[in-house]
């Protein structure tokens, strides 16, 4: 029970709470980023389920089916980063496409992101409704996947089936998962909650439940003070306090904490089948996170441009700001108008001379934000800013790095966790880092 997740004290708690008859209907799992919560929430689903003593190798027909994560009584939601996965599962499974643990790593990282596409999800929800195609076309080429035999498939065809799912897959995160959990959503799931299980148990997780607008909350909120009988609720978050007072109060809490280097390595060797944990570099990002982000696919075709032209209009609009105060234009201005003018001019803008205008046409070209790119966006802009400091291999540049990653990771903070527009956190931003390059 739980062997699957390493270095993790939390779940030992869980266990006995289980094995003791203690456990709570509803639970919060909260901790940092790669702590195993989505984990353990999914293996708590099987082990409630479980027709036997809840072994990870128990080979009833429910436990099976909680492995390949196909299970009726299993349902999530909720935005996670679901492509560093499925790129690194990939991976790993192409160095050992004939080993079946390897087959299943590639598999449940797809399936995590299909889960997300539920038709109970997917009903009353407009805007998922238009993914209905690229999700058929997902399912079918990871039936392609589950039908797999390494004696059959050529390692070219193979290739380009992993190659093909992991374009689908950023294209269902990135336009079809949203980041704010919205309340139709959590309709779905209460109704689904209320129907008899396949099983023994039903099990919801809800990932990253600090993304909820205020109306979903209300709702999961009767969800909780009413949970039926059959029905596990598992939500995760980073913070405990980021979760509502109402809602936490009705919540059995479990804290995951951050996990020492040598566990997330034999992470990586263990699950992923990796020897490269040793050279990951450490930083104050945990191990496994670096592993996971050096697979991310990068693709900035549509905001790479926008985000240019976003940097060129900053540095124009400082510059004419310090000449109106007399003040000869900072070094940073000329070199980040250089750099990313010609990306910039590609989308055939107007020049903006007013920060408004600034935000208005960012916000235009990109649909407001609302296939939840904000993110994405901030982070090619800083990348953006930080080449420009670094490649100079001047001080007086190097030293906007932390004034600029401060800034980015507030706006990001905003919208994220505390729900702000995306135009007012962008507002914000653009007045801090403007002010940043005027007063040097």
């Amino acid at each position: 029970m739980f062997e699957n997740i390493i270095g993790q004290g939390a779940v030992l708690q869980l266990r006995d709470d289980i094995m003791s008859g203690r456990f709570a209907p509803s639970m919060l799992f909260f901790g940092p980023g790669e702590s195993g919560k989505g984990s353990a929430s999914l293996e708590l689903a099987r082990v409630l389920s479980c027709e036997d003593k809840g072994a990870w190798k128990c080979p009833c027909s429910s436990c099976e089916r909680h492995r390949y994560l196909q299970h009726d009584d299993l349902l999530a939601l909720g935005k996670r980063p679901f492509s560093s996965e499925i790129a690194a599962g990939s991976a790993a499974f192409l160095r050992n496409p004939s080993v079946l643990s390897s087959k299943i790593l590639f598999y449940r990282s797809l399936r995590k992101l299909q889960l997300r596409f539920s038709p109970v999800l997917m009903e009353n929800d407009p805007k998922m409704s238009k993914f209905a195609s690229n999700v058929q076309s997902f399912e079918e080429k990871l039936n392609e996947l589950w039908a797999f035999n390494s004696e059959s498939f050529k390692q070219e065809t193979l290739e380009k089936l992993c190659a093909s799912l992991i374009g689908d897959a950023l294209v269902l995160e990135n336009e079809g998962v949203s980041g704010n959990i919205p309340i139709n959503q959590i309709r779905s799931v209460s109704w689904w909650a209320r129907l008899a299980p396949s099983g023994k148990r039903k099990t919801l997780v809800i990932e990253n439940a600090e993304n909820m607008r205020d109306e979903a909350r209300n709702s999961l909120l009767k969800l909780l003070e009413e949970p039926p009988p059959a029905v596990s609720i598992v939500l995760t978050a980073k913070r405990r306090e980021a979760i509502m007072p109402t809602i936490l109060s009705r919540l059995r809490p479990y804290r995951f904490l951050k996990r020492d280097s040598e566990s997330e390595k034999e992470v990586i060797r263990l699950v992923f089948k990796d020897s490269r944990n040793e050279n990951v570099s450490e930083t104050k990002k945990s191990v496994l996170t670096e592993y996971l982000e050096s697979f991310v696919v990068q693709n900035t075709g549509k905001l790479y441009p926008l985000a240019a032209w976003f940097i060129v209009s900053l540095a124009r609009i400082a510059a004419l700001s310090m000449k109106k105060l007399n003040k000869k234009p900072a070094g940073i201005t000329a070199a980040l108008g250089e750099r990313y003018a010609p990306v910039a001019e590609t989308l055939k803008l107007e020049r903006a001379v007013k920060s408004a205008s600034v935000i208005k046409t960012v916000c235009a070209q990109s649909g407001n934000f609302e296939d939840d790119s904000f993110s994405p966006f901030m982070k090619i802009c800083l990348d953006m800013l930080c080449d420009v400091t670094r490649s100079s291999g001047s001080p007086q540049y190097i030293t906007y790095n932390d004034i600029f990653k401060k800034h980015i990771g507030e706006a990001v903070s905003s919208v994220e966790i505390l729900n702000i527009k995306e135009a007012i956190a962008l507002e914000s931003l653009f007045y801090n880092l403007k002010k940043a390059i005027i007063e040097g």
